[in-house]
């Protein structure tokens, strides 16, 4: 059995409902960033299916740069993260209201 288009899409778009399952039903900052990760992985696998599919760099290209958003989000969420951590001893995002009045 081969491997076609269909498969790595199919794959993206499980990847991609899960991650957006995550970020709709966790309350957890940590899970949350998480389920975004995996919904970047999701369209990076796209980005690269199509680009193979149609012999032009251009799909690879742009999944180093959502790779270094990745990159970015990550580090300077989690540093976010630890912050609040340690200031209100939770990463619950129902607790966390610091950006509220």
């Amino acid at each position: 059995m081969e491997i076609t288009v269909n498969h790595y899409l199919i794959l993206s778009a499980l990847l991609f409902t899960i991650g957006v399952v995550g970020v709709l039903l966790r309350r957890n900052a940590i899970f949350i960033f998480m389920s975004i990760e995996l919904m970047l992985n999701a369209v990076n696998l796209t980005l690269v299916t199509f680009s193979r599919h149609l012999d032009q760099v251009r799909g690879e290209s742009m999944v180093f740069f959502v790779m270094a958003v990745a990159a970015a989000e990550a580090a300077i969420g989690l540093a976010i993260l630890v912050v609040i951590y340690r200031n209100k001893k939770t990463v619950d995002v129902d607790e966390i209201n610091t950006l509220r009045w």
